[in-house]
């Protein structure tokens, strides 16, 4: 980690150091004393995390002016901007590891729990807000994003504040456009999260999951200790590849595999409309796609009557346009040269990622150009989906006034030759694509249309997509899976069966077993996070 100032057990020395023994007994002699909400008091926190050797000007409390700016900057949802949201008492903005133990020590200390924020893109707003009356503060590592790159290994180390595209930009520059990472498409993601719950884009077909590509990760658990992959075991460091890391603590960076890109690919954005084959070419994508060169990655966007195709392809137009004609003719027999776009690998990132007319440069900013009120869902599909349902869903629920969006992504390819379960994600082998149900507004206040809009597509979808269990992406986080129950002020693992095997499969039960080893007593919680195996019992 040659960008971390201190050893996992210098950091663990250091922050020993700055509690009082009371506090040293309660991390170290203590630690899995049982949770004590009870307990949870304002200036005893404060204070805490003051003798912890927080500085002050790193908390902010709800009676700060900057509070409010700070918790709204990276909301990208947003329906958890209203003042009825349930708000953490206090934001946290650690600029080093020590900061971090000391806000998990002062919070098991004195009754408050710990959410953690990265890019504030969690489809329901569970890093920064609760759906039930809690005293709680947000762990915000925005400002922990440094980056190392190690060009000759081919690997880097990120902060867990970075966003994808900070990512994106320093591996480019590092390696002259050659080295790239496989993660999404929005560069304002924050790579904590993403990694965390998966994480998947045009590179998915070639290269897997961007938690396929992690090889190391140094964490803070509920006792307050930093510890990495060999000190925090197999087993944990499994579990937050795609189970979700704030279930488990708080990841402050992750080393990752790079993947070489070729010095040119080629993009295409072809819109089809119903009246012009798009319901024909629909149906035909689904075998195709899966099924393509693991160097071609094609999407589809429905939109009112529209199906837009969008590719990248790791190679030049004119090797791409041969695969095309002869593999998926419905669309390959209307595109010539023009239909290309030639770039770098950088350069695809804005082009899908930001719109017309944005630079590189631009997928630095942290802050996405427009935020909007949404309601989101997925399905994965294993079997393709008949031209008359096709043809249902565009005469019926893409031509209604408050239809969203379906986004269809294709897998098959590198992603389906992992096992199932060599890392908590287990849509594999056999998958097909996944379905995105994208809504959004504008307005403050309203939303029920284009709310009931997507739950009741869902509805309509549930003969079509995946059963027992129904099939959906973490990442894409819904409460209408179902929400933790808690008994004895332990999430119930039972409980938690109604949305974890969504999300896991039978991976659901190793994430449990992992969160027993690492935080038995479930200090770090939220309504969809991963249940000790033990409540079970």
């Amino acid at each position: 980690m040659p960008f971390l100032q201190l050893t996992l057990q210098e950091a663990n020395m250091a922050v020993a150091k700055s509690l009082s023994p009371a506090l040293i007994f309660t991390a170290i002699s203590c630690c899995y004393a049982f949770f004590t909400p009870s307990h949870a008091s304002p200036d005893d926190f404060r204070q805490c995390l003051t003798a912890s050797g927080v500085p002050c000007p790193l908390v902010y409390e709800q009676s700060s002016p900057s509070f409010t700016p700070l918790l709204l900057s990276s909301i990208m949802n947003q329906r958890f901007t209203a003042n009825t949201t349930v708000r953490p008492r206090w934001i946290i903005a650690p600029t080093n590891a020590s900061h971090v133990q000391a806000a998990v020590v002062c919070g098991r200390r004195h009754g408050v729990r710990i959410r953690v924020r990265s890019g504030g893109h969690d489809y329901e707003g569970l890093s920064y807000s609760s759906r039930r009356p809690e005293t709680f503060a947000v762990v915000d590592l925005s400002s922990l994003r440094a980056i190392h790159v190690d060009r000759q290994n081919s690997t880097a180390w990120v902060e867990s504040g970075a966003t994808l595209g900070e990512l994106y930009y320093a591996v480019a520059q590092a390696s002259g456009n050659q080295l790239a990472f496989p993660a999404g498409l929005c560069p304002t993601i924050g790579v904590g999260g993403h990694l965390s719950g998966g994480g998947f884009g045009t590179l998915l077909r070639k290269h897997g999951l961007a938690a396929d590509n992690v090889l190391d990760a140094v964490l803070v658990d509920a006792m307050g200790r930093v510890l990495d992959r060999d000190a925090m075991g197999e087993d944990v460091f499994w579990a937050i590849r795609g189970g979700g890391g704030e279930s488990f603590g708080v990841v402050l960076s992750w080393q990752v595999r790079l993947v070489p890109v070729p010095p040119t690919v080629t993009a295409f954005r072809i819109p089809v409309t119903v009246d012009d084959g798009a319901i024909d070419a629909v149906t035909r994508w689904q075998e195709v796609a899966p099924a393509f060169p693991d160097d071609l990655f094609v999407r589809v966007l429905l939109q009112n009557q529209t199906a837009t195709f969008e590719a990248l392809f790791l190679g030049t137009c004119d090797a791409l346009l041969p695969v095309m004609r002869c593999r998926f003719r419905e669309l390959g027999m209307r595109m010539n040269r023009t239909d290309c776009q030639e770039m770098t690998w950088i350069q695809s990132v804005p082009y899908f990622g930001m719109g017309a007319g944005a630079t590189v440069e631009d997928i630095l900013n942290r802050t996405a150009a427009t935020k909007a009120y949404t309601k989101m869902t997925s399905d994965y599909v294993r079997q393709a989906i008949h031209r008359d349902t096709w043809e249902s869903i565009f005469s019926g629920w893409l031509a209604k006034p408050e239809a969203g969006i379906m986004i269809l992504d294709p897998y098959g390819a590198a992603i389906a030759g992992v096992p199932e379960a060599a890392t908590p994600f287990p849509h594999r082998a056999g998958v097909l694509y996944n379905i995105q149900y994208v809504n959004l507004w504008f307005v403050a206040g309203g939303g029920a249309a284009q709310m009931r809009w997507v739950r009741d597509l869902y509805a309509f979808m549930e003969p079509y997509v995946t059963s027992s269990p129904r099939e959906a992406y973490f990442n894409y986080r819904d409460l209408d899976l179902g929400e933790n129950v808690v008994a004895g002020n332990v999430s119930s693992y039972e409980g938690g069966k109604v949305w974890g095997e969504k999300y896991f499969r039978d991976n659901y039960r190793r994430l449990a077993a992992a969160k027993d080893t690492i935080d038995p007593e479930d200090y770090f919680r939220n309504e969809q996070s991963i249940p000790p195996l033990g409540a079970s019992k």
